[in-house]
This record gives C-alpha cells, sequence and structure tokens, in this order.
C-alpha cells in the first residue's frame, strides 16, 4: 500500500450518513480533506450528510457497486464506520449481524487491497460491547475481549481480519474502540444509545404523559463519550496511531445519574420507573483512554454535562 503522506487526503467514509459516520465527515472536511460518503440508507439519512461530500447511495454487501466507488474515488483513507449496531437486534439475528458486519468489512478491505490507493484503514469498533463484562475497570486495550452478543462478537472478529490484512499485505490500520457514543443526530428510535432515547421521550412524554421505564435497576454504568469528539479522535488517526485503541472518557456513569441529569434539562417530571434487565446487556464498563492520548494526542474535550445539554437542544430544536 502507498506510504506518502499528502496534507488533502482523499477519504472514503462508509455509513457517513449515519449518525456518527456524518459527525466524522463533517469533522474531516472541516480539516480541508476531499470526502466521499457511502451509505445504503438504513439507518443514515441523507440529510445528515455534508453538502461539501460526494455522495453514493451504496451498500458494503453490493461488490460490484463498492468496486465502483473505489475507483471513481480513489481514497487515500478509508474510514469504515458503516455496520449494524443494536446489541438486542443481534441476538435475533446473528447471522444477519455477521453478513453486514463482518462479511461486508472484508468487503471493504478486500476492494481497498485489490484498488491499491488507500494508505490506511481507520475502523469503528465497540470498547462497549467487546470488551464484555471487562476483567479490568477502566478496560485498557489488553484487556481480553469476552463480547456478550453478537454484534460485539462481530466487531471483534473483524478486527482479527483487520489485522491479518497487515500482516499479509502490509495495509496500514487503526482499529477504535469507542465507549457509548452519545450525542446530535443519534435515532431516538432506531439503533440508540440510552442517551437519545431518554431525551427523545421525555421531550415527547411533555405532550403524551409517557412514562419512560430504566431497564434493570439502573444502576448500570457505562463510558459516555460525546460524539464530535469521537469525529475528532478519528481525523487524528489518520496521520497517527496504530493498532488498537480506546476511545473514551475514562469516567464511568450510571443509567440513574443519565436519566436524572435529562429530566431536569428537560423538564421532565414523572418519577423513575424500573423494568427488568434486558437480555445480553453488560452491566459495568468503562474503558482507558490513556493510549489515545498518547499515541493520538487526543484526549475528550467534552464534559458529559456539556455533551447532554448540547444532545438536549438538538432534540428540543427537531421537535419544534
Amino acid at each position: 500500500m502507498p506510504n506518502a503522506i499528502s496534507t488533502k487526503e482523499r477519504i472514503l467514509v462508509t455509513g457517513g450518513a449515519g449518525f456518527i459516520g456524518s459527525h466524522i465527515v463533517d469533522a474531516f472536511i472541516a480539516a480541508g480533506h476531499h470526502v466521499a460518503v457511502a451509505d445504503n440508507l438504513h439507518t443514515g439519512h441523507r440529510e445528515n450528510v455534508n453538502p461539501a461530500a460526494v455522495f453514493y447511495l451504496q451498500d458494503i454487501c453490493d461488490v460490484p457497486s463498492l468496486r465502483y466507488v473505489f475507483a471513481e474515488e480513489k481514497p487515500t483513507i478509508v474510514c469504515h464506520q458503516a455496520a449494524l449496531a443494536d446489541v438486542r437486534a443481534s441476538l435475533r439475528d446473528p447471522a444477519g449481524y455477521a453478513a453486514v458486519n463482518v462479511i461486508g468489512t472484508l468487503n471493504v478491505m478486500e476492494t481497498a487491497r485489490d484498488t491499491d490507493s488507500a494508505r490506511k484503514i481507520l475502523f469503528a469498533s465497540t470498547g462497549g460491547a467487546v470488551y464484555g463484562d471487562p476483567a479490568e475497570l477502566p478496560a485498557t486495550e489488553a484487556c481480553p475481549a469476552r463480547p456478550l452478543d453478537p454484534y460485539g462478537a462481530s466487531k471483534l472478529a473483524c478486527e482479527y481480519y483487520i489485522d491479518t490484512y497487515r500482516h499479509n499485505f502490509d495495509m496500514e490500520y487503526c482499529v477504535l474502540r469507542y465507549a457509548n457514543v452519545y450525542g446530535p443526530r443519534q435515532d431516538p428510535n432506531g439503533e440508540a444509545g440510552v442517551v437519545a432515547i431518554f431525551a427523545g421521550a421525555m421531550l415527547d412524554s411533555a405532550n403524551r404523559g409517557r412514562q419512560i421505564v430504566i431497564n434493570g435497576d439502573g444502576k448500570q454504568t457505562r463510558d459516555f463519550i460525546y460524539v464530535e469528539d469521537v469525529a475528532r479522535a478519528n481525523v487524528l488517526a489518520m496521520q497517527r496511531g496504530s493498532g488498537i485503541i480506546n476511545v473514551a472518557t475514562g469516567v464511568p456513569t450510571d443509567i440513574n445519574a443519565i436519566f436524572r441529569e435529562l429530566a431536569r434539562l428537560t423538564g421532565y417530571t414523572l418519577p423513575e420507573r424500573h423494568g427488568p434487565r434486558k437480555p445480553g446487556e453488560v452491566f459495568a464498563t468503562y474503558l482507558d483512554g490513556s493510549r489515545a492520548a498518547r499515541e493520538l494526542g487526543w484526549t475528550p474535550a467534552v464534559t458529559l454535562s456539556e455533551g447532554l445539554a448540547r444532545t438536549v437542544a438538538y432534540f428540543r430544536a427537531q421537535s419544534a
């Protein structure tokens, strides 16, 4: 693969119309790069795509159209964000998750190898699901990977496959294991995290009086990372870092605390209500982000309180 580093990269973002992918596209464009987006709009939205990006309505499972995009764009960086990403849906359809996440990733890797333009692959993995119930907290990149659901297993399989491309074909890569990403553009009705689900429902409930149910006792802890911080990590990873790197705050926050802060921000007044814990759910996880600081020069810039306020402002504007 080519090793020359240019000041202006040609970047292909798969899944670039999605929640995280569209913010990454914005960050690449703001940094002055040429960006193309390939997305089948299964969960992404065309309106999320920055107008300065070239858009292809394309599926990573469709190899001929994937080859067409690579031939047209000749990307020097491939930022692979496209995936199915719902833990509970993966329990219902593990084969479907393997077909999209694993085979789709192999399609991207094979096309990148065949076209021979890309010097580096950036891959979106999941620290929230790959580590399972971590053997250590905070979980470092050396923590044993023990996913509890097919979604996490599919992402871990992709990591192993991508590493074989470096071993056999000298393809440079950086796997970014995201913590629990939240922020504007996350779909509260789709493959959403708890922040989007709660914020959307709380703003809805002002009109409908619909009570929100917290799964389990709400003491489950997560490492919540704002989406723009994740986007910035991808920009830095183009030129720095290799192997596996956590993108995280290193701070655990329980679901009850998220509920209460969002209730305060939205004016939601109904009491907490708890339901059964969901199958396949990790109880406690947060990640060590010190390697990202060392290798990428990255640390999170947006505090949880500021990020939640921005997220609520976004959903409030959307519902106006």
